[in-house]
């Protein structure tokens, strides 16, 4: 796995999900339960990642979006 994005804004990095996933690649955020032991202040950002393979292609869709980390 590799890390696309990290934010603390999970509607940011819901949008992110979407571009990948309307492109057909699949993503994956981490660290979303987490908020369950900070109590939802958004100390610890959430990462976005994908496999190794679709890295490339993803960064790629990320930037022509305007939205590359």
């Amino acid at each position: 796995m590799r890390i696309l994005a990290t934010s603390s804004d999970i509607v940011r990095l819901s949008f992110l999900e979407a571009l990948l996933r309307d492109a057909g690649i699949a993503a994956v955020v981490l660290d979303q339960h987490i908020s369950a032991v900070e109590g939802g202040i958004g100390a610890f950002p959430r990462r976005l990642a994908v496999v190794d393979d679709d890295h490339d292609a993803a960064l790629r869709i990320l930037r022509e979006a305007g939205e590359a980390a």
